[in-house]
């Protein structure tokens, strides 16, 4: 198969694309050949070597991807050749004590497909375990439905899940060009949850308005919460949707009203970050944190995808050769919403 794929650990430069072996379906297990397949900044991680993530070399890229059915292993039943597809991205055990509650998000052998032994969807065939597996509906074309499986379920994981988001209450999503950012508005919004979302650029403040939120401010400049909370009359927001790190993590906090929650998935901008406990226990605030999500969680998304309820904001998409030029244009940070690479 063609494949983008790296021997060395580095930055996009390090990318190559030529043949590898197409993939062998086993036990229990799909081959499928991609249609599309979203970045994420994972891959940049996973390319950059960080011992978290367990691969072999080469390895190829890539967690998001929809495509169809090629060939399935032994014991796979309920998909035929030629099905459309999309991958739950979550690559669990199904023995553990997590995955046995239904967790399986939280499973002690976790991996994310494409950044572990599984190679991902920059190639054109993908080998992956049946069970993660899900068909998609004629609605959904193939790029959007490579755009949902990491940053959706994420957005829906923090907001549906970690945080019960109700209607009437106010989200403070930061960094709305991001997939995180643009999911979380469409998910707060599907809710009847008010949104207030940051931006650096005006472009992207534009975007994350036409997107439903109601008001977006620049989270580069200084004073946010100050902003937020004269936006909302003084009381401040019920949930911050948190990824940044430490450049807005304090200003995230402080945005929160009385008894609200700040869910973060991510630290965009390094791992430490300072905070003020007398601030967290005399507002009584909570702090959560988000890792994907569950398998069941991925089959609700889907059919909230598949009855009209959340559409995904695709900024480009790229030839699957073009990857290197597909990473360096997120490293720009001048996307919003999803890259998409066209196998």
């Amino acid at each position: 198969m063609k494949a983008v794929f790296f021997h060395k650990s580095g930055g996009p430069e390090q990318l190559s694309y030529g043949e590898l072996p197409d993939p062998v379906a086993g036990p229990g297990e799909l081959t499928v050949r991609v249609a599309a397949c979203a970045l994420n900044h994972l891959d940049l991680w996973v390319l950059q070597g960080i011992p978290a993530y367990k691969i072999t070399l080469p390895h190829v890229l890539g967690a998001d991807v929809s495509g169809l059915v090629e060939d399935k292993g032994e014991g796979v039943d309920g998909f035929s050749r030629g099905d459309a597809v999309v991958i739950d991205p979550v690559i669990s055990c199904g023995k553990c004590e997590w995955c046995g509650r239904g967790m399986d998000n939280r499973c002690e052998n976790r991996h994310v497909f494409g950044a572990g032994p599984y190679w991902g969807g920059y190639g054109e065939l993908v080998r992956v375990p049946a069970r993660n597996v899900v068909k998609i509906p004629g609605n959904l074309s193939m790029e959007e439905a490579a755009a949902i499986p990491v940053t959706f379920l994420t957005a829906w994981h923090m907001l549906v899940t970690e945080t019960k988001i109700q209607e009437r209450q106010t989200v403070l999503v930061m960094g709305a060009g991001s997939g995180i950012g643009a999911a979380a508005i469409a998910i707060a919004k599907s809710r009847g949850a008010r949104v207030i979302a940051t931006a650096s650029r005006k472009d992207k403040q534009d975007k994350a308005l036409a997107l439903g939120a109601e008001a977006v401010f620049n989270h580069t400049e200084p004073c946010l919460s100050a902003k937020v909370r004269e936006y909302t009359g003084g009381r401040g927001v019920d949930v911050v949707v948190e990824h940044v790190g430490p450049a807005s993590f304090t200003e995230s906090l402080m945005s929160l009203a009385t008894g609200g929650t700040m869910v973060t998935c991510g630290a965009t901008t390094g791992p430490e970050a300072t905070v003020d406990l007398r601030h967290i226990f005399s507002k009584e605030l909570t702090i959560k944190g988000a890792y994907l999500g569950t398998s069941s969680e991925f089959r609700d998304l889907i059919s909230d995808f598949a009855e009209g309820r959340l559409h995904a904001t695709i900024d480009s998409v790229f030839p699957a050769s073009d990857a290197r030029k597909a990473l360096e244009h997120m490293v720009s940070r001048k996307s919003f919403g999803k890259i998409i690479l066209k196998h």
